[in-house]
């Protein structure tokens, strides 16, 4: 058992009336992670450390910058081990999954450091003789970053890299789920020599969290908000940012369609449907949740896809055999059970067999069918199950691809690149990736979604526009006449 506590300017220090909560282990059990429980005086005192420490942070010469977080990239690659044990255990995902989100965690922190150069601005031509008009990037102050569970460390790391890269300050507030794994990625900032209050992780037990996120939000220190997670808490997050005026970075849920046209190469789009579909058990926002398949090729994609699950076993992290973790909770896998039965109920056929489901381990799911009467047509799965809709035409592959409140990530498989390339400028998605999977993310790449899905992007030179101030600023450089 990990015991965490809270970082606030600093130092490590429990919450201030001492309480704490458990994060157990989804397949054993047992407490994984004993969290400090943040009260409201812990919130004010994180945004307090982090106000502090602005100035001076906002200050230091962007090379100073750099070095710490390449040194930080550095310290993450050699404690790699750490976050694997630790994912394991809170989120009981495969080692090669939480390895995976180091590796990338590490390289966002390299990227970042390249930005710090990068925060720049232009010189705009003015009517106004001798004006020496300029639009000037700056650091926004303190950046309060809100991250989930399902990619713990790519998606803690995201919230707070590029925000430090511009000068800024933050608080990160982790997730009930994955607090050790939040946690450490403090520890990481602070070993590379990050200056105190410079960066803050809190941690709160789950009754607590509406409290401490408002409290953090109306917080007026804090200028800008990132959440990552689902569309439903995005939500209330985005209202809360609007109650308060403040700028917000929402990445939210996804019903990311596959679209395999007629003329495809299947053996690809079979490797990257079972990679986007399942790889961390389907629990990634960017994971395909709808296969649109033209119906000449449909059986022969099925068929293909459904062989290769054969040979995706899930079960406990690091069991032999077993490709695939467990989901997050015993409630998660029940949901999506729930979820296949109402599309078998309502005549979808499950070319995997029956439904497999051990407390949080479950199986890969094939559902084929899927109408609109089915719950699984809207509601997002996030878990290790996709769904077959066969159409017949490039038109209907649109309609459907588009008949969601979501748009976060998709993809079009086709032989013909003008044809996948017109298909693809057609589908409401923030992103949208041709003869590869739906599952993509890179550090410079501006990240986001529209529709349901969110607004604000992460990443490169797009990350650095949502994190600082555009200010206007004028030299006089002559004499000016005024008419009065």
């Amino acid at each position: 058992m990990r015991k965490v506590e809270l970082l606030i300017g600093g130092e490590s220090r429990p919450a201030a009336n001492g309480a704490s909560f458990e994060r157990r282990n989804p397949v054993s059990g047992e407490v994984a992670t004993l969290a400090a429980a943040a009260t409201l005086a812990d919130a004010d005192a994180a945004v307090a450390a982090a106000a502090a420490a602005f100035p001076a942070w906002a200050a230091l010469a962007p090379s100073a910058r750099r070095e710490l977080l390449l040194k930080a990239a550095e310290i993450m690659d050699r404690r790699a081990p750490e976050f694997v044990a630790t994912g394991v255990d809170e989120a009981a995902s495969t080692p090669i999954w939480y390895g995976f989100n180091a590796m990338l965690a590490a390289n966002m922190l390299r990227d970042a450091a390249g930005l710090v150069t990068q925060v720049g601005g232009e010189v705009i031509p003015s009517d106004i003789d001798g004006n020496l008009a300029m639009a000037v990037r700056q650091p926004a102050g303190v950046v309060l970053g809100i991250a989930p569970w399902n990619a713990p460390v790519i998606l803690g790391t995201r919230a707070i890299a590029v925000p430090l890269a511009c000068g800024n300050t933050v608080v990160l507030k982790s997730s009930e789920l994955t607090p050790g794994l939040h946690r450490l990625i403090g520890e990481v900032l602070v070993e590379a020599g990050i200056p105190a209050g410079v960066v803050n992780v809190i941690s709160n037990a789950p009754a607590d969290a509406p409290a401490i996120v408002e409290r953090l939000i109306a917080n007026p220190a804090v200028k800008r908000v990132n959440f990552t997670g689902s569309t439903n808490v995005g939500r209330i997050i985005g209202q809360l940012a609007a109650k308060y005026l403040k700028p917000a970075v929402l990445e939210l849920g996804g019903k990311n369609p596959m679209l395999v046209l007629d003329d495809a190469d299947l053996d690809e789009a079979v490797t990257a449907a079972a990679f986007g579909a399942y790889f961390n058990q389907g629990q990634i926002c960017m994971s395909t949740d709808r296969i649109i398949v033209s119906r000449s090729i449909a059986a022969s994609f099925v068929e293909r896809l459904a062989a290769k699950l054969a040979t995706m076993r899930a079960g406990k992290p690091g069991s032999e055999g077993c490709i695939l973790g467990a989901m997050v909770t015993p409630e998660a896998a029940a949901r999506v059970e729930r979820l296949v039965a109402d599309a078998v109920a309502k005549g979808a056929s499950l070319p995997t067999g029956a439904v497999q489901c051990d407390g949080a381990v479950l199986q890969p799911v094939l559902v084929d069918g899927l109408t609109p009467e089915m719950e699984l047509y809207r509601e997002e799965a996030f878990g290790p199950v996709v769904t077959v809709l066969r159409v017949d035409s490039d038109e209907e592959a649109i309609r459907l691809a588009n008949d969601s409140e979501y748009g976060l990530s998709a993809s079009v498989f086709s032989k013909d690149i003008g044809r996948a390339l017109a298909v693809a400028k057609r589908i409401e998605s923030g992103i949208c990736h041709i003869n590869s999977s739906t599952v993509h993310d890179e550090a410079q790449m501006p990240f986001g979604g529209v529709k349901a899905s969110g607004y604000g992007r992460f990443g490169g030179k797009a990350g650095v526009a949502e994190f600082t101030d555009l200010r206007w600023i004028t030299i006089q450089t002559t004499h000016r006449h005024y008419p009065v």
